[in-house]
């Protein structure tokens, strides 16, 4: 099977290569520029091309049978719309009629900042937010054209992805706070901690990609469990104290919006909305369509980051 990727050498994209090529699949990765030193073996193949411009994309995607969007802009928020969007739209138009099926990593950020409930498949999207706004569209101009015949197409929109090779330092963070003895929980007990493993979301866009019952479907991908429990297993590999100090939510709320302008301060109101979120992702279309179950569990894929962390402290205490 031909299999072509966007945002390949990216924290989830790397690991989709590597998972094809373990299968034994040929690999296209698209790329503006080649990377000096990659160890996913010679399978793959690297294009030189950009979605922004076109350039390169006829010979990216022509024959291919999966073609997995990866590419996505997470920090830089002037660049979202021309790669979530216009790129999107480049990488449409020259795909329509020259693959078989397209795979669109999204996220559960389209139905908005849903503080508590129940989020299906079927919940109205309503993002907020340039990264969340500018992802919804480019969900709506693939699932356009495969209406159009373009090629038939699957969505997988999976919760916060953690794994001990990601950018994101929140959780980095979390444990830091943790092992310090600085964390404490904000507002009523049974928060909801939704996340992800890595491995888990390569397991689910595979899914989309090679099982015929994902076309024209959209798939939400979570992990769950409340964030006592969740902070509890963070304690137990660290091998301290669980925290036990807990802050109504409100002055919280009024600390961090009136700090949040402080660079480094630790309480931002996203960090504050993580911490009370009671919201809840049920993935029981994906289990029940694509047979999927979690490769990675929670409790295994907190230990692993905290082993990393670990890792990391060690480096740098040298």
């Amino acid at each position: 099977m031909i299999v072509a990727i966007t945002g390949g050498t990216g924290f989830i994209g790397s690991e989709l290569v590597n998972h094809h090529l373990k299968n034994g699949d040929r690999v296209r990765v698209l790329t503006r520029r080649k990377p000096e030193a990659w160890n996913n073996g010679g399978s793959t193949s690297f294009f030189e091309g950009d979605i922004l411009t076109n350039q390169g994309l006829e010979a990216f995607v022509d024959g291919v049978d999966v073609l997995y969007h990866c590419a996505g802009q997470l920090t830089e928020t002037s660049k979202m719309r021309s790669l979530h969007v216009d790129g999107t739209q480049n990488l449409v138009d020259v795909a329509s009629q020259r693959i078989g099926h397209w795979v669109q990593l999204s996220s559960v950020g389209v139905y908005g900042p849903v503080s508590e409930g129940v989020i299906t498949e079927q919940s109205p999207i309503n993002p907020v937010g340039e990264y969340e706004i500018t992802k919804a569209e480019s969900d709506v101009l693939v699932l356009n054209a495969a209406d159009r015949g373009g090629f038939s197409c699957s969505i997988l929109r999976p919760s916060n992805v953690y794994g001990a090779d990601m950018n994101n330092q929140s959780l980095f963070s979390m444990i830091n706070m943790i092992e310090r003895g600085l964390f404490f929980f904000i507002g009523k007990p049974g928060a909801s901690a939704n996340y992800i493993h890595v491995d888990n979301v390569v397991e689910g866009l595979v899914l989309c990609g090679t099982n015929p019952a994902a076309k024209g479907k959209v798939y939400n991908l979570s992990d769950y469990c409340i964030m006592e429990d969740f902070v509890q297993t963070i304690s137990e590999a660290l091998d301290c104290r669980m925290p036990m100090f807990r802050i109504p939510e409100y002055p919280i709320r009024w600390v961090s919006k009136v700090m949040g302008g402080i660079s480094k301060f630790p309480l931002t109101q996203a960090r504050v909305d993580t911490l009370v979120n009671r919201s809840v992702y049920p993935i029981d279309r994906i289990q029940k369509d694509l047979s999927y179950a979690h490769v990675m569990s929670m409790g295994n894929g907190l230990r692993q980051l905290v082993a990393a962390y670990k890792s990391r402290q060690r480096r740098e205490a040298r």
